[in-house]
């Protein structure tokens, strides 16, 4: 379980296919804090730490993973950034919304405009998920959680500040990118429920 709240920037140091593919991710989190097994989102995928490092852990993604995220596309290239997210303790804040990890699809990021300091990011949902996107309701983009400020059929739109922008990869957002989508999980129970009626 996760927030969507970004607490570093990742760096893909290496993959390597052995099966399923595996992922070494350069972190500055203390990895002796980190133990095997733990859950990480890197870029809102749910991925389980097989090995540790001085500052760096590994991570094994499934065919299936890779099938419905990002990395389908090749893009967890050596040096390329990733948002990464710890697995949320009791206790701990809840600053963004719900989040599993596990990614729903993936939306195009198909307009960037800038409005004053910040960025207005228009994205493309499968059709299949764009009923579970609402105004003012949550979504997690690469693991963050955002906030849609409008819909428009399978469109829809984020307004990034400044902060944002700084401390995940959103900064290095591109029209173009591929971009792993979770619903937000009350979104998918209040869909279901209908169905039932």
């Amino acid at each position: 379980m996760f927030t969507g709240i970004i607490t570093d920037i990742g760096e893909v140091r290496s993959t390597e296919k052995r099966g399923d593919l595996r992922a070494r991710i350069g972190t500055s989190y203390d990895t002796e804090t980190i133990d095997l097994g733990a859950s990480i989102a890197c870029d809102g995928v749910c991925l389980t730490v097989i090995e540790t490092g001085p500052d760096w852990f590994d991570v094994e993604i499934s065919a299936e993973t890779v099938s419905k995220t990002n990395l389908s596309h090749n893009t967890w290239a050596p040096g390329r950034r990733i948002n990464l997210e710890r697995a949320l303790k009791v206790g701990d804040e809840l600053g963004g919304h719900i989040v599993s990890g596990h990614v729903d699809g993936l939306a195009d990021l198909i307009d960037l405009t800038d409005e004053g300091d910040s960025t207005r990011a228009t994205f493309r949902a499968p059709e299949a998920l764009a009923k579970f996107i609402a105004p003012k309701g949550s979504v997690t983009l690469n693991g963050t959680s955002l906030t849609v400020n409008e819909v428009n059929g399978t469109e829809f739109g984020i307004n990034m500040i400044p902060h944002t922008k700084s401390v995940t990869t959103w900064g290095d957002a591109r029209v173009g990118d591929k971009i792993n989508l979770e619903i937000d999980t009350l979104a998918r129970y209040v869909a279901r429920l209908q169905e039932w009626q």
